[in-house]
């Protein structure tokens, strides 16, 4: 049995853990260079304990309205974690402006993408 929380809020981000899913919500509005080592410090901790029962990583980003490329770095690090142990990383709520920049910097093809809870849903099932 796990010693962490099912649930965990912080001031940056808020992690839900669920039987098969891990979700991670960034809570924004910016994600820089003071953010980024900081989300992923109370983040990773969840991956690890999750292991190969994770089925689905899913990245809340619908209130970050800035990412620099620290931030840019954390989305690789962790899906690259998340994917290791097995689960589909997925990004959920993208703004318009910060999916620009994903697909500029071809972080795009290493993520599904739900834009609404609907699309969320389906790519969960």
């Amino acid at each position: 049995m796990s010693s962490l929380p099912p649930t965990k809020k912080t001031t940056l981000v808020e992690i839900t853990r669920h039987p098969t899913a891990l979700q991670v919500k960034l809570v924004g509005p910016q994600v820089g260079q003071r953010e980024s080592p900081i989300i992923s410090q109370e983040v990773e901790p969840y991956l690890r304990d999750a292991g190969k029962s994770l089925q689905h990583f899913v990245v809340d980003l619908s209130s970050v309205t800035f990412m620099s490329s620290m931030g840019l770095g954390i989305c690789i690090s962790l899906r690259h974690k998340a994917h290791a142990a097995g689960a589909k990383p997925i990004l959920y709520g993208t703004p318009k402006e910060l999916l620009s920049l994903l697909t500029m910097m071809k972080i795009d093809k290493l993520y599904a993408f739900a834009k609404d809870r609907a699309e969320l849903d389906k790519l969960l099932a």
